[in-house]
């Protein structure tokens, strides 16, 4: 979780078979979403199937290679949430998986944002499994910030400062660790209920994951974008997913093309809202793991991605 490696984590306490089913569903869950917000596309500025998007050093096989090094991680986080673990033995956990990202792509950083925020939700939601309250959006929220809201906070002012915060710093942006510090503000009060909102409308899969992205990406304080073009970078990123949503988002009837012709004008600037992405990810897993999830008859997992 954080920009350094450590020991291989300590393996957490043994857990009840009778609660390890749900807690493999909660880590599975968690793999799946990242594979369906992988196979979306047009996404701007992002690797998928089709293309490498804004990037030269990975393609959908590095995150393929990335998925299957991390599937055992977010069982592990979410056993060590159902055990009202501390934070630094999630960030443990977290620099292990983060050294077997690495390992399995070459050093390429395919993952380290959902390591961290996925890993976190997952932790919150073994958390409520173990009291036994069911993963509302808000619940999850509440258990992320009651459980460890607190040392995210302190951890906000950590020297060591990974890229994404040094960029938050520079240009006055909320890092991915004040963003958690919140209860991950953009993710529950943006990215799932406009999620919700889409496939309550019938939208497609893929049209639901398109219009959510839009919605994160004119909304997140996206250090990636940050990172590659700068303050103005992130602000036109956010202007054009604006005003994608406000001509009608996936709703409009040139709606494909004009995703793809942002998603030239992003690689054309090397503009990768890897942030976005993340958010989007998390999104799809709450859904999935949720009871208040709207799917709509039509819905299908990864090949209408």
């Amino acid at each position: 979780m954080a920009d350094q490696q450590l020991s291989p984590a300590p393996a957490v306490a043994a857990v009840a078979a009778h609660d390890k089913a749900r807690l493999q569903a909660i880590g599975r869950a968690a793999t799946v979403a990242l594979y369906d917000e992988l196979a979306l596309y047009p996404k701007p500025g992002l690797v998928s199937f089709i293309d490498t998007g804004s990037h030269a050093d990975m393609d959908a096989g590095t995150f393929l290679r990335s998925l299957f090094a991390l599937r055992h991680y977010f069982v592990r986080i979410a056993e060590a949430g159902a055990q009202h673990a501390p934070f630094a033995t999630l960030e443990r956990l977290g620099l292990a998986a983060e050294a077997r990202m690495l390992h399995a792509t070459g050093g390429v950083n395919t993952h380290r944002g959902a390591i961290f925020s996925l890993g976190l939700l997952c932790a919150a939601a073994g958390r409520l499994h173990a009291e036994g309250t069911t993963p509302t959006p808000a619940r999850l929220r509440a258990a992320l910030r009651d459980g460890w809201g607190e040392a995210l906070r302190s951890r906000c002012g950590h020297t060591g400062a990974s890229n994404g915060q040094r960029v938050a710093q520079r240009f006055g942006l909320r890092s991915a660790g004040e963003e958690a510090a919140r209860g991950l503000p953009v993710l529950f009060e943006v990215a799932v209920p406009a999620l919700q909102a889409a496939r309550a409308a019938g939208l497609s899969p893929r049209e639901a994951r398109l219009q959510t992205f839009f919605h994160t990406v004119a909304t997140l304080d996206d250090t990636n974008l940050a990172h590659r073009g700068g303050l103005t970078g992130l602000r036109d990123a956010q202007r054009l997913a604006r005003d994608y949503l406000a001509d009608g988002g996936v709703r409009q009837p040139d709606a494909v093309a004009r995703a793809e012709a942002i998603h030239r004008h992003f690689v054309a600037r090397r503009l990768s809202p890897g942030g976005s992405a993340d958010v989007l990810a998390a999104a799809l897993w709450v859904l999935r793991i949720s009871p208040l999830a709207v799917m709509p008859a039509n819905a299908g997992t990864h090949a209408s991605a």
